[in-house]
């Protein structure tokens, strides 16, 4: 899947409080992990991302994820927490 950075950001600045922590705990991961994923930079210790590529350009650029399980589960929070439409 091809998303743009500033989009995966804007997800993540969607999701409630703790929510890399929930995310981490569902999928067996380290936390810092998830926090790279969505462009944090938690290197070391078990934090190195896997499977997402950054390709420079506008909108913040390009991220490639070559697994959108992560970014799954942050749709299904964000699901949960929003009220249903009138």
């Amino acid at each position: 899947m091809v998303i743009t950075f500033n989009e995966l950001r804007r997800i993540k600045d969607k999701l409630p409080s703790g929510s890399m922590q929930r995310i981490a705990d569902e999928l067996g991961l380290n936390v810092d992990v998830v926090r790279n994923y969505f462009g944090g930079r938690h290197f070391g210790q078990g934090g190195d991302p896997v499977g997402v590529h950054y390709e420079k350009g506008p909108d913040g650029g390009v991220v490639t994820l070559d697994d959108v399980t992560i970014l799954q589960k942050a749709m299904d929070i964000l699901a949960e927490n929003t009220p249903p439409s009138c």
